[in-house]
């Protein structure tokens, strides 16, 4: 069985409370990393589910798309957990508007949830760990960068936009003992997806149709142990400014020209 040496560490995860988030925070508090999870509203279930792994666990109410309170759930982390050695980045935002109906309210909230977000709470939780010497940061992607579903210009462009701030950040960080990865999911079963039916032919042609794998994933069992992967210091040591991408292999955008069983034929 690998050794991920996790066990002691600190880590605060935005959006923690459901969905990706929650699949992270428990594949790390079974490593034993005691877990403070950030969200707007209050998820008591999640914060004992996460404690009944045998760790610390706190939930920590917060509306990341303000900076002040990036910088107060920062800090309360790390006063509740006493220390903080990782950082995950997971929470988004997702305002469906056409490019000629974006409104100043959906873009100014989607920019702030996904984007700002991400650097204000980067910097408080990168702040503490270039004073301490070392420490993680996890930032959740979207595959909204590799594929382009008319109506999410918002979203996609500031999903996008983590990229390069996640290399910079990389870089900057290098020096101090800092690591920095990113994972891009593609299609989960989360609280958003689980009332798709995706027996419906329709839906299965129209998204799964889509996925070279043709399913859905699913997060505690294919993403959160990549998650522990990058954040383990003896499994990553040596990677820093990395981008999985763990969608089933939608990246590859395999266009439509052939259906199911002519691709499956081909190779048989």
């Amino acid at each position: 069985m690998l050794k991920t040496g996790l066990d002691g560490k600190k880590a605060l995860i935005t959006g923690g409370g459901v969905g990706i988030g929650l699949a992270i925070a428990k594949a790390l508090a079974n490593e034993g990393v005691d877990i403070a999870i950030a969200n707007r509203g209050e998820y008591p279930e999640a914060v004992e589910e996460i404690a009944s792994c045998g760790v610390q666990s706190f939930g920590i109410k917060a509306d990341v798309s303000q900076e002040a309170d990036v910088v107060r759930m920062v800090q309360e982390a790390q006063q509740k957990l006493g220390g903080l050695d990782i950082y995950v980045n997971n929470v988004a935002a997702h305002w469906d508007e056409p490019a000629l109906k974006v409104t100043g309210e959906g873009w100014n909230n989607t920019v702030a949830t996904n984007l700002s977000a991400c650097l204000f709470g980067c910097r408080e939780a990168g702040r503490h760990f270039v004073g301490q010497g070392g420490g993680n940061v996890l930032i959740i992607g979207s595959t909204a960068t590799y594929t382009l579903y008319p109506g999410e210009i918002s979203y996609r462009v500031t999903k996008t936009a983590l990229i390069p701030y996640m290399e910079g950040l990389a870089a900057e960080m290098a020096p101090h003992g800092v690591r920095v990865n990113m994972i891009t999911p593609g299609l989960f079963m989360t609280r958003m997806t689980k009332g798709l039916n995706f027996e419906e032919e329709s839906l299965k042609k129209k998204v799964l149709g889509e996925i070279p794998l043709r399913r859905p994933g699913d997060a505690n069992t294919e993403l959160a142990p990549a998650a522990v992967l990058l954040i383990s210091d003896k499994l990553s040591a040596y990677t820093t400014g990395a981008n999985l991408l763990i969608d089933g292999g939608v990246q590859l955008r395999v266009l439509p020209w052939r259906d199911e069983e002519e691709l499956r034929s081909m190779n048989e």
